[in-house]
């Protein structure tokens, strides 16, 4: 059963996941990083459309395989779109060996108590049935911690949990990512709040299930490794954050079981104008040092 088999595949993380779930607000500089500018295109409609084409550009590319890229996040439009006439999810799974999970926030509330919640998700469950016959394996839901408050905190992180619960009713695992702002004065206090409010709703993940946690890279080096230890976690992954490519695979290397989950620090330097021989050779060179990094722990 793929299930079983993709549930050991992020378990030994032997590879990364890599974020391909730029949506909305942020696609426009994804594709400008890739070199359309927003005068290249009309509309929301064709926008997607050349989101659509440079993802599948990555997908289809020879270096893109379940060997080092373990998973994949994608963006609702993505799932619901094809390759090659395929569904996306079926196309990672089936072609490529990677194994399919999607975004489902909607971004986030106005900052309160130095944290953003997520935006009210309408029609998540019917969102999550679709999921599930797309084929994917899990979800992933992103709130910001952009300061050590305890009661901001334990907002994000008691809806995280809610909202991970709904996921698991589903048969799916969600990856719960409360983002801790890298550029923050007190970084490393916040992150040891999260990890005290993480460990205490760990508990309460029914029997049987396990969640997945996407997080800054810590400031020290190990902090959540009891997360990585933990009975109910399948994986712990990591963000990059706005570190380059450089620095966060220097900083995840540091810190061993977790892998990463890196979005721009992934697509750096690809580029529309590439030849299929370049673009593939600089995706398989950063494939190749995001993946080192993530097994070096």
């Amino acid at each position: 059963m793929s299930n079983a088999q993709q549930t050991d595949q992020m378990r030994e993380g032997n590879g990364f996941i890599a974020a391909l779930d730029q949506s909305g607000g942020s696609t426009p500089k994804a594709l400008r990083l890739y070199g359309i500018e927003e005068d290249a295109y009309d509309g929301e409609e064709q926008m997607f459309d050349l989101i659509h084409e440079m993802r599948a550009r990555i997908i289809k590319s020879p270096a893109f395989t379940g060997d080092k890229v373990v998973g994949a996040i994608l963006f609702e439009q993505t799932m619901d779109r094809a390759i090659d006439g395929i569904p996306t999810a079926t196309y990672l799974w089936e072609k490529r060996g990677v194994v399919p999970f999607l975004k489902i926030d909607k971004g986030l509330e106005a900052e309160e108590n130095g944290c953003q919640l997520m935006k009210p998700i309408p029609g998540l469950d019917d969102l999550l049935s679709r999921a599930v016959k797309a084929g994917i394996f899990g979800t992933k839901e992103r709130s910001v911690i952009s300061a050590a408050n305890v009661g901001g905190i334990k907002a994000v992180v008691d809806q995280q949990f809610e909202l991970g619960a709904q996921v698991l009713n589903h048969g799916l695992v969600p990856i719960i990512e409360p983002e801790v702002t890298i550029s923050i004065a007190d970084k490393a206090e916040a992150e040891e709040m999260l990890l005290a409010e993480i460990l205490s709703h760990l508990d309460a993940v029914p029997e049987g299930k396990q969640v997945m946690l996407k997080l800054s890279l810590p400031t020290k080096a190990n902090l959540y490794k009891p997360l990585v230890d933990h009975p109910k976690v399948l994986k712990v992954v990591a963000l990059s954050g706005g570190y380059s490519r450089d620095e966060a695979n220097a900083k995840l290397a540091q810190n061993t079981g977790m892998i990463a989950s890196f979005s721009r620090a992934l697509t750096e330097g690809l580029s529309a104008q590439q030849s299929d021989a370049e673009f593939d050779a600089m995706l398989g060179e950063a494939i190749d040092s995001i993946h080192a990094a993530s097994v070096a722990g």
